[in-house]
């Protein structure tokens, strides 16, 4: 009979302790403490017994939570001592750290030479100019704005991306928006509304419009167009995004929690305290890519003319399809589209979502270009881009694909001081950019991050023009998939416009070109609906 087997042993010396202890503190041997912790450890062992709940406790009572700590805290183990520096997981230790560099207006150079391996298939470089150019105006700008737009906006080529407050903290929110007010771009809303710290920074706005319609819903949670005209008459917003699906997980709606709704999260989305908050997973306003088209015009007239577009991560691609041949029928276009890739970032998503769901944003992307380009609607509608883009390359490869800006999100985080915990969901942040936690997020000084925020762009839009510079272009809209290079073998490489050709314009009018499943899609796609009328996607 293997008894006591050595999983017990823990246990069984805890108690041996417990005695030992209590006979030496009654003898004036030993303080109390020592019998106090001894017998702590030994009701945590017995508790560990007689629970039902961990099997491995039951087993291996005390040693068992041995296994529990190192588990709890094995991301912080892997980022800081297993990790090499450029493995993704999601953001490599180099990524993070030329974010921080750049934030804190320090070097941000490399010694040595590249650490990538430029011989493995998908390492991509962009291509150079014997004659480059020196660039000193770094700002760079597109205008927002189709025909019937009376507001256009002049963007500023890289944002912050949609994070709701709630999600993060009101220091997060304060300093994203005060440091986008000093550099001079545009802070994105997400879906949770317009909080009071996003109106005290001052920085210019992207209002975004959920199928939860916060800052804009009546109290059954539908559309209320008084509420949205009176938010979108603010000068502080500069242009409306309806949220179709975000890339992290497309397709889902969610709950607040009544627990988890504070007065200021109430405040900025317009829900009673008190009740859970749901957020469904479409839109109510509209059902049909008809309908959807009625809904930007309406909130056109109704924001007084300001530039009215959609983000979406592209799932079935008739369904955008459907919704480009609304635009031909109606005559009524967006200002702009965000593509969001499957690679964006979000404060919690199912495993499965964020791993097998969505486009990423390289193919999302080139499909809306190429779509647009089809029917002669490019020129009219601008592209945004969001999904991991933290980087000068990311930025110059994006636009070559067809964007005409870049959004970041978890790049400005870097720029706040987030740390790549991954503790996101829990309220537990360490430095207190996605938490509800008051004393944690104090731990975020509003005013040092704000400035950080605003070297970060500076910055990063700086090391962009020394790349465009470099490749002979005066600004980065520029660039072309001709200018990228993709090693597809060690051996083999291919240019940008071989991997991602633009299509040629109109060819879904005429029906002329047949490749990559554009014009099969397009014969199927409707106006009227956005569903099938056959099996196919």
């Amino acid at each position: 009979m293997n008894f006591p087997a050595l999983r017990y042993w823990p246990l069984l010396l805890v108690t041996a302790g417990f005695f030992v202890s209590w006979i030496a503190y009654f003898a004036d041997i030993w303080p109390l403490w020592p019998m106090l912790v001894f017998g702590a450890v030994m009701l945590l062992g017995i508790w560990d017994i007689y629970q039902t709940r961990h099997a491995v406790l039951r087993n291996y009572p005390i040693l068992g939570h041995v296994r529990y700590f190192f588990e709890m805290i094995r991301p912080e183990i892997r980022q800081y001592l297993i990790e090499a520096d450029n493995e993704e997981v999601p953001f490599s230790r180099d990524s993070r750290a030329i974010v921080y560099q750049r934030a804190k207006n320090v070097e941000d150079k490399r010694p040595f030479g590249t650490k990538m391996k430029v011989y493995e298939s998908g390492y991509q470089w962009l291509t150079h100019s014997i004659q480059p150019k020196k660039i000193k105006d770094t700002d760079f700008r597109v205008l927002i704005g189709g025909p019937d737009c009376k507001k256009p906006y002049n963007a500023s080529v890289y944002n912050i991306s949609a994070m709701s407050f709630g999600s993060l903290s009101a220091n997060a929110i304060s300093a994203l928006n005060k440091g986008a007010k000093i550099g001079g771009f545009a802070h994105d809303t997400g879906e949770g509304g317009i909080s009071r710290y996003h109106r005290e920074g001052g920085g210019d706005l992207i209002f975004e419009v959920g199928t939860g319609y916060f800052g804009c819903r009546d109290e059954n949670g539908n559309f209320d167009p008084k509420k949205f005209a009176e938010t979108a008459a603010s000068d502080q917003v500069k242009m409306i995004e309806i949220k179709l699906s975000q890339g992290a997980k497309p397709g889902q709606g969610g709950m607040l929690p009544a627990a988890k709704i504070t007065p200021e999260i109430a405040e900025a989305r317009g829900i009673p305290m008190g009740k859970d908050c749901m957020s469904p997973a479409s839109h109510s306003a509209f059902n049909t890519p008809l309908e959807m088209m009625e809904f930007i015009a309406k909130l056109r007239y109704l924001s007084g003319g300001k530039p009215i577009g959609f983000k979406l991560c592209i799932g079935h691609r008739r369904e955008f399809m459907c919704i480009v041949r609304a635009m031909l029928e109606t005559g009524i276009t967006p200002d702009f589209i965000v593509v969001d890739g499957k690679e964006g970032g979000t404060g919690a998503a199912p495993l499965e979502f964020a791993n097998h769901m969505g486009m990423p944003l390289v193919e999302g992307l080139t499909f809306v270009h190429n779509t647009l380009r089809g029917v002669g609607l490019r020129d009219q509608i601008r592209i945004g881009a969001s999904g991991k883009l933290i980087h000068a390359f990311d930025i110059a490869r994006t636009l070559a694909l067809g964007a005409d800006w870049c959004n970041s999100a978890r790049g400005f985080m870097f720029a706040v001081g987030c740390i790549q915990a991954q503790a996101c969901h829990t309220n537990h942040c360490p430095t207190g950019v996605a938490t509800q936690d008051k004393t944690r997020q104090k731990a975020l000084v509003v005013p040092d991050k704000a400035q950080r925020v605003a070297n970060f762009h500076r910055n990063t839009l700086k090391a962009l023009g020394d790349m465009t510079g470099s490749a002979g272009l005066s600004h980065p809209s520029g660039f072309l998939p001709r200018h990228l290079l993709v090693r597809v073998t060690h051996r083999d490489m291919q240019t940008g416009d071989e991997v991602y050709p633009y299509m040629p314009e109109g060819f879904l009018l005429r029906e002329d070109d047949e490749r990559l499943g554009y014009l099969m899609r397009w014969r199927r796609s409707s106006s009227a609906s956005f569903q099938p009328f056959d099996d196919g996607i």
